[in-house]
């Protein structure tokens, strides 16, 4: 059985569940998966403060595999997954945010590090630059 949460980076930089979904209607594995994508996004965005990049949209999922059929209280995750989806406006930016992302992802978000002792986590990442580049 798999569980997903997605988060949503809002204007004002925070990051929210996507579509109507209230972190009470969670149950607490789920809000483990959400606390990661949520550290996972601040940690990005505060690598990203100290650069000029901008990011248009960004977007978290993360899904963790249990090792049961069916939710239970014994229930673990045998495997996490991050997908991290990115909009932004140039090239430039691109690397850069892609350089947060791994340094998040791998080293600065606690949140991460936690879960990697529990199951192994991957990662993948989606950045599209919006702008083209003339020359």
């Amino acid at each position: 059985m798999t569980q997903k949460v997605t988060l949503r980076m809002t204007r004002d930089g925070k990051f929210k569940p996507a579509g109507n979904i209230k972190l009470s209607e969670l149950n607490p594995k789920e809000m483990l998966l959400f606390a990661a994508a949520d550290c996972a996004g601040r940690t990005v965005m505060s690598l990203l403060k100290e650069r000029s990049s901008a990011v248009k949209n960004f977007e978290i999922a993360v899904e963790g595999t249990l090792n049961t059929p069916t939710l239970v209280a014994e229930s673990r995750y045998a495997a996490i997954d991050v997908i991290y989806n990115i909009e932004c406006r140039t090239l430039k930016e691109q690397i850069d945010i892609s350089r947060a992302v791994n340094l998040a992802h791998d080293k600065y978000c606690g949140t991460m590090q936690m879960l990697k002792l529990i199951a192994p986590v991957s990662h993948q990442i989606a950045i599209t630059a919006t702008e083209e580049v003339t020359a």
